[in-house]
């Protein structure tokens, strides 16, 4: 029988489960600017892969919650 600690772990793993999906994926090219503001994208960041966005856009982007 479950307690709620069991309970409390199923929800935190399916939340981080959701959470990870959501996330983005770094197997594709990155862009060379930024999708939002058209800047450049430094070259050590398009070296991650998958980034379409500079670091600005990308911290307000997360500021905002909506990689997840």
């Amino acid at each position: 029988m479950a307690d709620d600690a069991d309970r409390a772990n199923d929800y935190v793993d399916l939340t981080l489960a959701h959470c990870l999906s959501r996330a983005p994926k770094f197997d594709k090219p990155s862009l060379t600017e930024c999708l939002e503001c058209g800047e450049d994208i430094p070259a050590r960041r398009q070296a991650v892969g998958g980034v379409t966005l500079c670091v600005d856009c990308q911290s307000v982007f997360e500021k905002r919650g909506r990689w997840c």
